[in-house]
């Protein structure tokens, strides 16, 4: 039996909260063991953090940030979560279904096992329910810079969906810089130069019409961030002692 803590990251999302608070009960119906999760707020303004205080069931807890990213309320919140033997990142819309996390589970713990599992929305048993065609292509498009810059292999890094083991999730966040939606992006180039195996798991995505991503705002930002991860990667900032590896997939 291991304990899992669930990492949820909230930007002014009431109008998400019962489908995050419905996830997480559907978790722990799949999930063999203690779940504890942590609803980090990145400086709501819409009165999420005092609606989610006044719902929160005894195995949850709420951290409340000022407003900074992803990356920053990501960060905060794996240094403040609970202890356990592994660690999930979700989003509180759970457009990646809770009963994957089994299948991420699993296919961490397979050969000699990985550190990093995480979904991906393309490849053989990939399936997007509800994308529009451009949003496609857009993360498509981004998808090719960051396999030119830094991640070649890896076919989706942004899904938010990730399970790791908790020391080493620990270990790697308290490596980060970013503060934006790259955060992705660091943490996997930090888990291939740390030496950690990363699994990826193909999954059913739904699309979120009230994402918090803004395309045309955080394109710049988050392509600065890219570059700023390439820049450390190649000029050896992040001391990689290892060959990077290509993610395995199953």
């Amino acid at each position: 039996m291991h304990a899992l803590s669930v990492v949820i990251p909230v930007y002014d999302e009431v109008p998400r909260l019962d489908a995050g608070l419905a996830g997480l009960r559907d978790l722990r119906a799949v999930w063999p063991g203690p779940v504890r999760a942590l609803f980090v707020d990145d400086g709501s303004r819409d009165g999420t953090a005092d609606a989610l205080a006044a719902r929160l069931g005894p195995d949850d807890a709420l951290l409340r940030e000022p407003h900074r990213g992803k990356g920053g309320a990501l960060r905060a919140g794996v240094t403040a979560a609970p202890p356990a033997d592994w660690l999930l990142l979700t989003d509180v819309d759970w457009s990646v279904p809770p009963r994957e996390v089994l299948r991420l589970h699993e296919a961490s713990l397979r050969g000699t096992g990985a550190d990093v599992a995480i979904a991906v929305r393309e490849g053989p048993g990939a399936r997007r329910v509800g994308e529009p065609v451009w949003r496609h292509l857009v993360g498509r498009a981004f998808n090719l810079l960051v396999q030119g810059w830094v991640l070649a292999g890896h076919a989706d890094t942004q899904c938010g969906f990730k399970l790791l083991r908790a020391d080493v999730a620990r270990e790697l966040f308290a490596r980060t810089t970013l503060e934006g939606w790259a955060i992705d992006v660091e943490l996997l180039a930090l888990a291939h130069a740390g030496g950690h195996p990363v699994v990826e798991v193909p999954v059913t995505w739904r699309f979120e019409p009230d994402s918090r991503v803004r395309v045309a705002g955080d394109a710049l930002r988050t392509a600065r961030e890219v570059w700023a991860v390439r820049w450390r990667w190649r000029t050896g900032g992040y001391r990689s002692r290892h060959t990077r590896r290509s993610p395995t997939v199953v």
